[in-house]
């Protein structure tokens, strides 16, 4: 029997993250150490099209993670408790995460995911920015806390990435600062 027929009988049908129904989606969860029935998800197109525009396009949406991140499928808690980290920023979603539990191996397989998951540093021009990068700071730039202002044209090399992806860090008149990324291009 497929992996399809598999998903098709053991969902009845139904999306395995919103109990919607009907489902047609076949939907590999990433950073999976097999790919059998139990890394995969039948998904509606509504929950697929909104994990590929990411949780953040509409945060209101995944509402429903608050019955799915008890689910007693694998793949249906690591699912949801990466879209509930995406969605930290809600006040629910963040209750939820704070209650959530999930096993050691499905800790360490959702924790794997959250950094591919992770919203990528652009520069002014979109594009992405890594540590050890060098930029060119496009815009002269107060520095709060320092007496001096970051020139436009100044060269910032071996960048760092914050938690924030609109902000990253480097070194500009000896000091080390955090910068905005849209006021840089990569160089």
């Amino acid at each position: 029997m497929s992996i399809q027929s598999l998903l098709l009988t053991r969902s009845d049908g139904n999306c395995e993250l919103c109990q919607s129904a009907p489902s047609e989606n076949m939907f590999l969860v990433p950073e999976s150490t097999q790919t059998d029935l139990n890394s995969h998800l039948h998904l509606c197109n509504s929950c697929l099209q909104n994990i590929e525009r990411g949780p953040q396009h509409d945060m209101q949406y995944w509402r429903f993670l608050s019955v799915s991140i008890w689910s007693t499928l694998a793949p249906a808690q690591v699912m949801s408790y990466r879209l509930l980290h995406q969605c930290a920023a809600e006040s629910w979603a963040q209750d939820l995460l704070d209650i959530a539990y999930l096993e050691e191996d499905l800790q360490q397989w959702a924790d794997a995911g959250l950094s591919e998951l992770k919203e990528a540093t652009l520069d002014a021009n979109g594009v992405s920015l890594k540590a050890g990068d060098a930029v060119t700071i496009i815009k002269d730039l107060d520095v709060k806390g320092a007496n001096f202002t970051a020139k436009r044209g100044t060269a910032v090399r071996n960048i760092g990435l914050s938690e924030n992806p609109l902000h990253i860090e480097g070194k500009v008149n000896g000091q080390r600062i955090v910068l905005i990324a849209a006021y840089t291009k990569k160089n």
